[in-house]
């Protein structure tokens, strides 16, 4: 008996055509890991997106859903990138309200 490889997709584009790639994503159910709550502290956060990134790494879809994140300016915690992450990378977020000020 063989392992079987897992499943991971590289791009939107590698996903079957009538399936959404959301379908095999295994944050599913699990999404308080990936916003914040109203007022969250910052080390509330760093616990938080810490749990969500150990879903993320394993994720067959992490890498499309990175994708669609930066695409669509999202809010909240994708593909293992927070906004703060793809904002640093020259992606803009739709409602930057998340993203913490730095001093230069």
């Amino acid at each position: 008996m063989s392992v079987a490889e897992p499943l991971t997709f590289e791009s939107v584009d590698d996903l079957p055509r009538d399936v959404a790639w959301q379908e095999f994503a295994m944050c599913k159910g699990r999404l308080e890991l990936f916003f914040a709550k109203k007022a969250e502290r910052p080390q509330a956060r760093e616990r938080r997106e810490a749990r969500a990134n150990m879903l993320c790494t394993a994720c067959p879809v992490r890498i499309p859903c990175r994708q669609f994140a930066r695409e669509n300016h999202e809010y909240g915690y994708w593909g293992g990138e927070n906004e703060e992450d793809r904002h640093l990378l020259g992606y803009t977020v739709a409602a930057p309200i998340g993203i913490r000020a730095r001093n230069a």
